[in-house]
């Protein structure tokens, strides 16, 4: 790996790359640099397997979306403990910071102590009217 960054955590397939000089981040990772079978997950709402949304709570639909990802991610052979990076779409900025604490406990419940590389943006809308929250993953299983 390159001299600019250390590795902080991580397996021989998998590092997590943080800048000497930079504050760690809370939740997530500034980089992942990973080897394997890559999996393409796309946006997953929550809603279970017959797209039927069980509530309207961000939190809970967060977990269900979460849930969706693990359960696809299964199907390629890959663990919560894979994923490297994830994008977060919400449609209200203010509901999900405020949501912040028990984000984190739904996501440490389904995920994990893994926090691979996030991003997580305001959307004015999501396709499914429905949903307040849309979650993109990929993962890296190792060869």
């Amino acid at each position: 790996m390159k001299k600019n960054h250390r590795e902080v955590g991580g397996t021989p397939d998998r590092q997590v790359l943080q800048p000497a000089d930079w504050t760690a981040p809370r939740g997530y990772s500034n980089g992942i640099a990973a080897r394997g079978r890559v999996v393409l997950i796309s946006g997953q709402v929550g809603w279970d397997g017959q797209c039927l949304f069980h509530s309207s709570d961000l939190v809970l639909q967060a977990r269900q979306a979460l849930q969706n990802i693990v359960a696809i991610l299964a199907e390629a052979g890959g663990k919560p403990e894979h994923l490297v990076r994830m994008t977060w779409y919400v449609v209200d900025k203010r509901e999900y910071v405020a949501a912040f604490p028990k984000l984190g406990e739904v996501y440490r419940e389904v995920i994990g102590r893994n926090f691979p590389a996030m991003t997580a943006v305001q959307v004015c809308g999501l396709i499914e009217d429905a949903a307040r929250v849309e979650i993109e993953a990929t993962a890296v299983i190792p060869d």
